[in-house]
């Protein structure tokens, strides 16, 4: 049997701007997100399409962020554990958002990381770093929540070269 883990986070609209919802175009679409006992917040918006403010993380970027995320994360537990020393890590995520009428979905996403391996390492290492991504995807619990196809595009490097 498994172990269930609980997480929360309370949301709070910011955007009423004197009328609520009286009409689409009254009332703005920020909010924040917070957790129990985290001293930071995020400001939330809705993308600029859909009349948000572009200066605030919208839902579509946390979910591409959070794949990321998480990726990142399961690789770099992959990589300790098959004793891989990744010295830089940094990915540039995207997602497409795919509208339909007046819906939507996410339809993919694209990770991109680039894995800076120590110096020490050599070339055959480099391709066994490259073959972690595949694990990591595996145990990313993120990726396996979500009904779209995630793709990866890993770059490793190694240290000097």
């Amino acid at each position: 049997m498994g172990h269930e883990h609980g997480y929360a986070v309370s949301l709070q609209w910011t955007g009423n701007r004197g009328e609520g919802t009286s009409t689409y175009r009254s009332y703005g679409r920020d909010h924040r997100v917070r957790a129990e006992g985290k001293r930071h917040e995020i400001d939330g918006s809705s993308d600029r399409t859909f009349r948000g403010d572009a200066d605030r993380w919208n839902p579509e970027e946390l979910v591409i962020a959070a794949l990321a995320q998480c990726h990142m994360l399961s690789y770099l537990h992959v990589a300790a554990v098959n004793g891989i020393v990744v010295v830089d890590y940094h990915d540039d995520a995207t997602g497409t958002l795919q509208q339909e009428g007046d819906g939507g979905h996410l339809s993919q996403a694209t990770l991109r990381p680039v894995v800076t391996i120590a110096a020490h390492h050599d070339e055959a290492d480099a391709r066994r770093a490259a073959e972690l991504h595949h694990r990591a995807s595996e145990l990313c619990f993120i990726a396996n929540s979500v009904n779209f196809e995630v793709r990866h595009e890993p770059t490793t490097l190694v240290e000097g070269s």
